[in-house]
C-alpha cells in the first residue's frame, strides 16, 4: 500500500518533539543541577529538539524563582543551541509568573511556557488579564498551557481569539483534547502541541505542531519516528510505532501520581539518574508501581 499524500509542514515555533522534563534533586531535597543537565542531555541525544524546564513535570510548585533560574541556566549550558528551551513560568500569581518571565528572559530561555492559573480559578477576563501581563513582560516567544483538568478552568475560544492578538503568544499546548477546537486554534494562528502522550499522534493527525511529552523520558527516538513517518505521509508506519509505545505510555500515565514519579523513575531505570527523589506532596514510586513501570517500557522495547 502506497503512503498517503505529504501533508503540509505545520509551524513549529518551539520544534517538533519536546519533553517537559524533570527536575533531578539530592538525598536532601536540594536540587540536583548536574543531574537536570543529564536529563537535558539525555533528552536532546534521544529525538528531542526541544525541551520544557520548570513546568508540572518538573515540580514547579514546589521549586523557588532562585531554582527556577539555576535550573534553567543548568539546561541551557548543557544544551546549548541544540534544542529550544521553553522556560514554565505559570503561577496562579500573576506578579510571580511576571517574574518568573523576567528572569527566564535574562538567562536567555527561547520560550515560555505559561499556564492558566490554578485553584483560584479566575474569570475569563481574569485569564487574559493574567495572559496579558506576562506576555507584556518579556519579549519571548510565549506557548500558553490549556490543562484544566490540574487548574480547573479551561481558556474559552473568546480568550484564545484574545491572546493571539499579543505579538509573542504563537502556541498551545493543550491537554483538553478536543481535537476539532484545535483546529479552529490552529485557524486562529496558534501552533498547537499536543499535551497529551496518548493523544499525540491523534493531534499530529489534526494539524498539531509537535508533542510535549511525558513518556519522551524514555520514548525520545520512538516519538520523533513516529513524526518523521507522519510528516512522509506515511499514516499506517506512524499508528504502527505508536502502537509500540503504547505499553510506555500506560506505565508513565498509569500511576495515581504520574508526571514527575514516573519520569524519574524511568530516567532511574535508563541510568540516567541515580535516584528518583521528589519533593512532597509528591512520593517517589514504591517497588510494585516500579516493576510495572519497568514492564512497560521493557514491552515498547525502551529497556
Amino acid at each position: 500500500m502506497s503512503a498517503s499524500p505529504t501533508p503540509p509542514t505545520p509551524y513549529r515555533p518551539f520544534g517538533r518533539v519536546l519533553t517537559a522534563m524533570a527536575t533531578a534533586f539530592h538525598d536532601d531535597g536540594s536540587v540536583d543541577l548536574d543531574g537536570t543537565a543529564r536529563i537535558a542531555v539525555h533528552l536532546v541525544e534521544h529525538g528531542h529538539d526541544g525541551v520544557v524546564v520548570s513546568g508540572t513535570t518538573g515540580e514547579s510548585p514546589t521549586t523557588t524563582v532562585a531554582e527556577d533560574g539555576e535550573i534553567l541556566a543548568a539546561v541551557k549550558d548543557a544544551v546549548g543551541d541544540r534544542a529550544t528551551i521553553v522556560a514554565g513560568v505559570g503561577t496562579n500569581a500573576t506578579a510571580h509568573s511576571v517574574e518568573l518571565a523576567r528572569q527566564a528572559e535574562k538567562i536567555g530561555a527561547d520560550g515560555l511556557l505559561l499556564v492558566t492559573p490554578y485553584y483560584n480559578k479566575p474569570s475569563q477576563a481574569g485569564v487574559l488579564h493574567h495572559f496579558r501581563s506576562v506576555v507584556e513582560a518579556t519579549d519571548v516567544p510565549v506557548m500558553l498551557y490549556d490543562v484544566p483538568g490540574r487548574t480547573g478552568t479551561q481558556i474559552s475560544l473568546e480568550t484564545y481569539a484574545a491572546a493571539i492578538e499579543l505579538a509573542p503568544v504563537v502556541a498551545v499546548k493543550d491537554a483538553v483534547g478536543d481535537f476539532a477546537r484545535g483546529v479552529r486554534l490552529t485557524q486562529m494562528g496558534y501552533a498547537v502541541y499536543s499535551g497529551d502522550d496518548e493523544a499525540n499522534l491523534a493531534w499530529l493527525a489534526h494539524g498539531a505542531a509537535g508533542v510535549v511529552s511525558v513518556a519522551g523520558h524514555a520514548a525520545g527516538p520512538l516519538l520523533a519516528e513516529m513524526a518523521d513517518l507522519h510528516d512522509a505521509g506515511d499514516s499506517a508506519g506512524a499508528l504502527a510505532v505508536f502502537t509500540r509505545m503504547l505499553p510506555a505510555i500506560d506505565a508513565v500515565m498509569g500511576v495515581a501520581n504520574y508526571g514527575a514519579t514516573t519520569a524519574k523513575a524511568a530516567l532511574q531505570l535508563l541510568g540516567v539518574l541515580d535516584n528518583r527523589n521528589v519533593r512532597a506532596p509528591l512520593v517517589p514510586l514504591d517497588e510494585t508501581e516500579l516493576a510495572a513501570l519497568r514492564t512497560g517500557l521493557a514491552a515498547s522495547g525502551l529497556l
